[in-house]
């Protein structure tokens, strides 16, 4: 649920990273905080880390140069990962509680396959005690870890995580090389502002 920001005039869109744990949701986030270009330092938040002893939840904001404004309020975008060990589903669902979009991250080792499969529905699981539906929230995939030596062919993948009646977007990533970080991030963003500004135009008509 975008929160508006009336004294700011921003809209503030919440994208939620989730997966298996040590699939690449932290280091998508390091990326994306040390490389988002922003109009002023104070365009960017600072990255701030939930560190438990051996996971940690990591969050930050940005309004990006070209933020689109949207009935007179510019976008800008909270990042958020959850912990990916299964310990931790507390702090899944309450990062989740009112999540705009989601991003999730796929751990592209075979060995991790079943780990994919059952993050992906703990990820529905959660979202349904929170009365939500992942079919009415935008989502994308990222298949991580493209450069192991053991990675599953992507249509191996999109079997396991796509094989829907309506597919979401997909990308093939090297998060660690910032490869396919921000194509990711793109597309997300994307499929979140083209929502917005449909509801915009329905509310206003």
């Amino acid at each position: 649920m975008a929160i508006i920001n009336q004294a700011t005039k921003e809209l503030q869109i919440k994208i939620v990273y989730y997966g298996p744990a040590l699939c690449g949701k932290t280091t998508n986030l390091v990326q994306v905080h040390s490389n988002v270009q922003t109009n002023t330092p104070e365009g960017k938040g600072k990255l701030v880390s939930l560190a438990t002893s051996s996971d940690r939840t990591l969050f930050f904001d940005f309004l990006p140069i070209e933020a689109m404004a949207i009935k007179g309020f510019k976008t800008k975008f909270q990042l958020y990962t959850v912990p990916g060990q299964v310990i931790y589903n507390t702090t899944r669902q309450l990062v989740l509680r009112g999540v705009d979009g989601i991003v999730f991250v796929a751990d592209s080792q075979y060995d991790k396959m079943a780990e994919n499969v059952e993050s992906f529905g703990n990820l529905e699981d959660n979202l349904k005690s929170l009365k939500l539906n992942l079919a009415d929230i935008p989502y994308v995939l990222q298949y991580n870890k493209r450069d192991v030596a053991d990675a599953a062919p992507m249509d191996y993948l999109e079997y396991l995580l796509n094989n829907r009646e309506v597919q979401v977007p997909s990308f093939g990533a090297c998060a660690h090389k910032c490869d396919g970080v921000f194509e990711t991030l793109n597309m997300i963003t994307r499929l979140l502002l083209h929502k917005y500004i449909n509801e915009s135009g329905r509310k206003v008509a």
